[in-house]
């Protein structure tokens, strides 16, 4: 834990707010641009695969540098560390409304994902400083993880609405005055958090892990024109497989490595996270799917495309409460397989949807897959607090969040290599699609059936 400098004058709630918007708008950006794509499209002459690379950007740098950002949180201080990744975020979505091409918002995206990623472990830091006492702390927490999870419901009304009425740039701008605002309440009432120079940064580990992750993204991303036995393709599957192996060869001897292979030892860990990257690889890869299908082979406006999503967006708030309940009565085992049950059965049940299809036709598997999800992603946070050692709890957090943001990165490029705009039959397309979201599901369910037999007491032992 880290030590902090009180001060009389700052405000507990008001730093709890300051974490709270930082994590709004980051979480907010993972879902609002899906319903911009078309307009974006339209402006700037941007490709599918261009459109994907937008969405992707963000995701691939913040998973590619969350671990090394905890690390640098624990070096440098949180609050530092948080100010740096909130002023970033705010300077690179002006970045990303003021963009007059690809090339540009694709470089504004990437540093937005920057920003995203030093905001994210430090402003839980930020949050054990300013609530030191447990019971404080985790109402604290709740609020924090809440505001998040409504960010990521509201995205595409909020896009919608704003694409409508002032323009795709609009969903970007919209970051700057809540940026300004959680970047003063930082410096006004944010606890002082002290460093540890002692802890040293795995630069080599971090390297290899961007690499390996932009030549599998890059793999995914372009394989939709030339297939998957191209060159280009086959080069950066080839890239991603030895940057990999490289990667593993240095964790093993780093003395801190930026992931600690015994950490796989762990049941709970291992299970947790290819749960979390098979429920974003179908989720986030279904958003963006949808939002083509929506605009392009239905010519639904961003608005309506928001509204579209609002069933499957709303219920993630209630079915995250639910998913505590039952946890609470029958351990985090239930939700997380009931959760993937559900998702995988909304999955298949798109396949019968049409360009023609009516609302409901259309609502109610999409209403599934969003109770799906927001059932088992609180389960698989409870099964790693449960099984891992608390001095392990940072990193294994770290290799979970990241397994879940390349779960998306995936899931958008593939998933955008079978539904592009250029293709007559997006209907086609997006059915393979959810096919393969359905197929992904259930193998991680039949991990979770044989890999966490019980809901277990806790392993003591994190590298256990």
């Amino acid at each position: 834990m880290h030590k902090h400098l009180a001060s009389p004058a700052r405000s507990s709630r008001l730093a709890l707010l300051a974490t709270s918007l930082g994590f709004v708008i980051i979480c907010l950006d993972v879902t609002v641009v899906n319903v911009a794509l078309a307009r974006m499209r339209d402006s700037l002459a941007l490709d599918s695969t261009a459109l994907e690379w937008v969405v992707n950007a963000y995701t691939l740098a913040f998973a590619s540098l969350l671990l090394s950002a905890g690390a640098l949180a624990d070096r440098f201080g949180a609050r530092r560390v948080f100010l740096a990744g909130f002023v970033v975020f705010t300077c690179a979505s002006v970045g990303c409304g003021l963009s007059g091409g690809a090339a540009m918002l694709i470089v504004a995206r990437v540093l937005q994902g920057v920003g995203a990623a030093l905001c994210v472990p430090s402003s839980l830091a930020l949050l054990a400083a300013a609530f030191p006492d447990p019971k404080a702390r985790a109402k604290a927490v709740s609020v924090w993880a809440g505001t998040a999870a409504l960010a990521l419901g509201a995205g595409p009304l909020v896009g919608g609405l704003l694409v409508d009425r002032f323009g795709w740039p609009a969903i970007f701008l919209i970051n700057v005055p809540i940026g300004v605002a959680g970047i003063w309440l930082t410096v006004a009432h944010a606890p002082d958090t002290l460093g540890h120079a002692s802890r040293r940064i795995d630069l080599a580990g971090q390297t290899l892990a961007v690499i390996a992750l932009v030549g599998l993204t890059y793999a995914v991303v372009e394989c939709g024109r030339p297939g998957w036995t191209s060159v280009t393709v086959m080069m950066g599957l080839a890239v991603a497989a030895v940057a990999g192996g490289l990667f593993v060869v240095v964790e093993a001897r780093h003395a801190q490595p930026l992931l600690p292979l015994a950490l796989f030892r762990n049941a709970a860990v291992n299970v947790s996270s290819l749960t979390g990257l098979s429920l974003n690889f179908g989720y986030y890869g279904l958003m963006f799917a949808m939002s083509l299908f929506f605009q392009n082979a239905r010519h639904d406006t961003p608005l309506e495309t928001g509204l579209a999503f609002l069933p499957m967006t709303a219920v993630v708030a209630v079915a995250n409460i639910a998913s505590g309940s039952l946890t609470a009565r029958f351990g985090y085992r239930l939700p997380m397989v009931v959760g993937q049950a559900l998702a995988a059965l909304g999955y298949l049940s798109l396949v019968f949807v049409r360009v023609d299809s009516s609302a409901l036709a259309v609502s109610l598997p999409l209403l599934t897959v969003g109770v799906g999800v927001a059932l088992a992603v609180p389960s698989i946070n409870t099964a790693v607090l449960t099984h891992v050692d608390p001095s392990y709890l940072g990193v294994a957090s770290g290799v979970l969040n990241t397994a879940r943001q390349i779960g998306g990165v995936l899931g958008v490029g593939l998933f955008g290599s079978l539904v592009r705009p250029e293709f007559n039959n997006l209907a086609e397309g997006l059915h393979l699609a959810v096919i393969l979201a359905a197929l992904v599901t259930l193998a991680s369910l039949l991990s979770t059936l044989l890999g966490l037999r019980t809901s277990g007491s806790m392993v003591t032992n994190g590298a256990r």
